[in-house]
């Protein structure tokens, strides 16, 4: 990769929680994200993707190795200038929340960053319209379902306006239409306005919408590609405790079916219309042999 165009570079890096005795929870990790990038990691519950999400926003900072943001040594430069261009969205959106009516909330990161309070009106609307919420500005947020909070939470980063956005299991809580709408916000945020995206995140189907995907294991990467190149190993992600999307599966599943032996079903389908449409074919050729 473009070192010049890397947002984020993490050098030979090592985390322990007990530097006495140190057992590394992360360990031996070099990394870049460029600029404008939509990457997932993935990882068994332990493999270290919350304590790299962490360490990217100076919450941890690294027993041994270096990261930089935009080529700036992040351990060595203003803490919240680190924090200006890292957003993190937490998996509990209580840990976030911090005022008593919602559009208070969200405005809290523009105005602790000395914005313009005519910009911070601005930004307020649009990241409460960004993820449906906008009829709730008046709202309490303890009043508010975990997805809502969750949601909240998610415009408030984006009324900072950071140039990349952690979301860590920041989807858990949300029912699969909630997970949904805040993934194609995210989607937009990277497609139309360029914040790079880093989705850390358990649901296959949701890594699969990235542009790449990193897989944790036992605290080291393990896995890194496209999501086709990596969810085209099945064997691996199952050795390291993980699934593939369900699409995959099925078409991993008639793959292996003894009758269909003479028809070609990739492992690499991860969307339901390339399903589909491959599944089309095969009644076609099936039908033209009748």
């Amino acid at each position: 990769m473009n070192i010049n165009n890397a947002l984020v570079r993490i050098e030979n890096l090592f985390f322990s929680y007990n530097g006495e005795q140190p057992e590394y929870v992360l360990k031996n990790i070099n990394l870049e994200i460029e600029s404008g990038a939509f990457t997932a990691v993935l990882g068994h519950n332990g493999s270290g993707k919350s304590t790299l999400a962490k360490l990217m926003n100076m919450i941890l900072t690294p027993t041994e190795g270096k990261i930089y943001i935009n080529n700036q040594d992040a351990a060595q430069s203003d803490i919240y200038e680190t924090r200006k261009n890292v957003g993190m969205v937490f998996q509990n959106p209580d840990n976030q929340l911090v005022a008593s009516i919602v559009e208070e909330d969200v405005a809290f990161g523009p105005e602790n960053l000395g914005v313009a309070p005519d910009q911070i009106r601005k930004r307020v609307d649009e990241a409460l319209e960004t993820v449906g919420m906008s009829d709730y500005k008046l709202y309490a947020p303890h009043k508010l379902s975990g997805g809502q909070k969750q949601r909240i939470a998610i415009a408030g980063v984006i009324a900072m306006s950071p140039e990349l956005i952690i979301l860590d299991e920041s989807t858990a809580m949300l029912d699969p239409a909630g997970r949904h709408e805040v993934l194609s916000t995210v989607k937009k945020l990277n497609k139309e306005k360029g914040m790079t995206v880093i989705l850390i995140t358990h649901y296959m189907n949701e890594a699969a919408l990235a542009d790449r995907v990193i897989v944790l294991n036992k605290g080291e990467i393990y896995l890194d590609g496209t999501p086709k190149q990596v969810f085209s190993q099945s064997d691996k992600l199952k050795k390291a405790g993980l699934d593939v999307p369900q699409v995959t599966e099925l078409m991993l599943a008639l793959g292996a079916e003894p009758g269909l032996k003479n028809y070609e079903f990739p492992g690499d389908i991860l969307f339901e219309n390339e399903a589909a449409d491959l599944l089309e074919l095969y009644i076609n050729k099936k039908n033209a042999e009748v």
